[in-house]
């Protein structure tokens, strides 16, 4: 399924640039709202961010294809309960997992609105798991627990102004992000808001 989500994506891009009406590129930033869900217990929306550019290939006033390259901050806060002592005692905790991802949306524009939608591959950088346990905190790098590779699928809104633009998007993970055997299901979703602005280009 990687190497079809991967080939997908590759040829959606060429043929962007081969038929092409025009072309613009630009940056963007914003709020990452993401979290982990599945077969997992106790987690929570964590608020972060991302940052990053794009290239905007139009095939006509409507129609536009938008790769992306984005740092992108995702993961989940979390909180279990051990018993310690017959005293049940929660502890915190965040996993921060860093992500270079390369989304790539087809966008169909009515006026100054939008809807868009597309695959998005990201390629895991770092990975954190913060807690705090008892009045000790503690911050473990377990990037070797996590898959290297996330694949999903991004479905969003927008809105362009001239030179601005903004968007929100749902991304929908459909890898299991841990890199364990077995029937364990647990993959990224994320609400992302993001503000870009145009620096060259029609």
């Amino acid at each position: 399924m990687k190497k079809i989500f991967l080939t997908v994506s590759l040829c959606a891009l060429f043929a962007a640039g081969a038929m092409a009406q025009g072309m613009k590129g630009g940056i963007k930033a914003g709020l990452n709202l993401s979290n982990i869900t599945g077969d997992v217990e106790g987690t929570s929306m964590r608020t972060a961010f991302h940052v990053g550019g794009f290239l905007n290939f139009s095939f006509s006033d409507a129609l536009s294809l938008q790769p992306e390259l984005l740092y992108n901050s995702v993961g989940a806060k979390m909180s279990e309960f051990y018993e310690e002592e017959e005293v049940e005692v929660e502890v915190e905790g965040t996993q921060v997992l860093n992500y270079l991802s390369i989304p790539i949306n087809l966008i169909y524009s009515f006026g100054n609105f939008n809807v868009q939608a597309g695959p998005q591959v990201s390629f895991l950088m770092s990975a954190k798991q913060k807690a705090d346990f008892m009045g000790i905190s503690l911050d473990v790098d377990n990037k070797e627990a996590f898959k290297s590779l996330d694949l999903g699928l991004n479905l969003g809104l927008g809105a362009s102004f001239g030179k601005l633009h903004a968007s929100a998007r749902y991304f929908i993970g459909l890898t299991d992000v841990p890199d364990a055997e077995g029937d364990f299901s647990a993959k990224n979703s994320n609400i992302q808001l993001s503000l870009g602005y145009t620096l060259f280009g029609e």
